[in-house]
């Protein structure tokens, strides 16, 4: 049985203890450890996913045009938008039930994507592989860090209500430039806010898989850094995109 400790390692069979992931660890750090790359594990299959589908969307044209040219295709994205929302609510309801959240988890992931490719369908390449880049290079950053500050004893929950809150006003703002378009000054401030906002929602849920969620909610874990990630690239994107008209 594993007692909180510092150590170099551990056998989890033979009793040895492993280096705790924060203070006060109360569990296995071997089975957190273990939960940590199953959520990963689906967060990179479902990266992978988006790229791929997104990428037959951007290459094969006639996918995009449909969307744009037609008013059946400007009804199927409208669906697909709302698909995303309503999946929602059924990946909470079945997330410990499998193969079902799976099953869930694969429509909600290729839904995204297909988004995810109209976005970038009309957008230059040097735009798209710089917002990757930058999208990277941040993931990882925070991800790190937030390990690092677990480590040492730091606590993010505190984010959870502010995120939020800062998340209900983008949105209503975001429904309100539908009908009053902002120029590209005010586009770019936009997307900057709302990325700054989503690199605090990674923090927040990178901390929350090291020492909140348990370890039937690999599904809720990995849709949660999934939106962060995709989020936070399209608000780059948009970003990049402004400056670049």
């Amino acid at each position: 049985m594993w007692k909180p400790g510092y150590g170099k390692g551990g056998d989890l069979e033979a009793g040895e203890a492993s280096v705790p992931l924060y203070p006060m660890m109360l569990e296995s750090p071997d089975l957190r450890w273990a939960f940590i790359r199953k959520v990963y594990s689906i967060l990179s299959i479902q990266l992978l996913l988006t790229a791929v589908v997104s990428a037959v969307v951007v290459s094969v044209h006639p996918i995009s045009h449909f969307f744009v040219s037609s008013g059946l295709g400007l009804a199927v994205y409208i669906v697909i938008v709302f698909l995303t929302f309503i999946l929602i609510l059924p990946l909470h309801r079945y997330s410990q039930r499998h193969p079902v959240n799976l099953f869930l988890l694969a429509i909600f992931t290729v839904a995204i994507s297909i988004a995810v490719g109209l976005t970038c369908a009309f957008t230059k390449g040097r735009v798209i592989l710089e917002a990757a880049i930058l999208t990277f290079v941040v993931v990882v950053s925070l991800t790190l860090y937030t390990f690092w500050a677990a480590r040492r004893g730091q606590d993010f929950s505190f984010l959870g209500p502010f995120l939020f809150g800062a998340l209900l006003v983008l949105i209503v703002f975001g429904f309100i430039q539908i009908f009053f378009p902002l120029g590209k000054i005010s586009t770019m401030i936009y997307g900057a806010v709302a990325a700054i906002l989503f690199c605090g929602y990674i923090i927040y849920d990178t901390d929350n898989l090291i020492k909140r969620h348990t370890y039937d909610e690999y599904i809720l874990a990995s849709v949660a850094l999934y939106l962060d990630v995709v989020n936070l690239f399209l608000y780059l994107l948009t970003i990049f995109r402004a400056a670049d008209s």
